[in-house]
């Protein structure tokens, strides 16, 4: 005997496949393109917070170090 819970995933994902399939949304290049943006966005994010928590490291490490 099947989980209800488990029945009704099945079933909501049988139903979005077929919607996704049906529908006449975006492309699969604007879907590589959109997801291209995103991950431009998250390594700029990424090498600003990496810059400056590397600065913030110094700063410390050189108040530590002075008398």
């Amino acid at each position: 005997m099947v989980h209800p819970a488990l029945g009704y995933l099945v079933t909501l994902l049988g139903a979005r496949l077929d919607k996704a399939r049906r529908e006449e949304g975006a492309s699969a290049v604007e879907w590589v393109v959109i997801a291209a943006v995103l991950v431009g966005i998250c390594t700029a994010v990424g090498v600003i917070l990496t810059t400056a928590l590397r600065d913030e490291a110094t700063n410390i490490g050189n108040d530590i170090q002075s008398p």
